[in-house]
């Protein structure tokens, strides 16, 4: 059914969000929401240079065309993940700072937030799936009982994914308080 993979897709939206959020720990995902002003279009930092995590608390650059350090230098500061880039030639240095108490509220705040998007847009497809449903029924291409049977069927699948929804939330909030 198209709507069973409109959810889905929801939820894979909702999953790259969430990991592009700053949890203290280095990772290449957190630069995914980062575009770059660059070649009269804006790009993903991924298709300009090689991104690598050599510690934990340290992403590494590779920027390969170095007219484009300053751009993607500028794009990161602009950008809301904190983080402050250390330029040597082509190789630009992200150290991640431990989050402070504070940043962390805000960044549970951020994802209960995004949860709830996520939430809505799954809902709203429901709604767009029964819609269609009852369309059906009053062209008469469908009778009252597939109706009630699909209904359900919407029902289940929006709330297992309402539930995958706030099980990724509460890992990810848990993710962020651990210190």
């Amino acid at each position: 059914m198209k709507y069973n993979n409109k959810m889905s897709k929801t939820y894979e939206v909702f999953q790259q969000e969430l990991s592009s959020l700053r949890t203290g720990r280095a990772s290449a995902a957190m630069l995914d929401i980062v575009k770059v002003d660059v070649y009269g279009q804006k790009m993903p930092i991924n298709q300009l240079s090689s991104i690598t995590t050599p510690e934990p608390r340290t992403i590494n650059i590779q920027v390969w065309d170095i007219n484009n350090v300053p751009l993607i230098d500028a794009a990161i500061k602009k950008s809301d993940l904190g983080l402050n880039p250390q330029i040597d030639g082509q190789l630009i240095r992200l150290p991640v700072p431990d989050l402070s108490e504070e940043r962390r509220s805000e960044i549970k705040k951020l994802i209960k937030s995004m949860g709830e998007k996520c939430k809505v847009s799954i809902r709203n497809i429901r709604r767009e799936a029964n819609d269609e449903l009852k369309k059906l029924l009053k062209n008469k291409d469908i009778s009252e009982d597939e109706v009630k049977k699909n209904e359900k069927v919407i029902q289940d699948y929006t709330d297992s994914q309402i539930e995958m929804i706030d099980n990724r939330v509460a890992l990810k909030e848990k993710e962020i308080m651990t210190i």
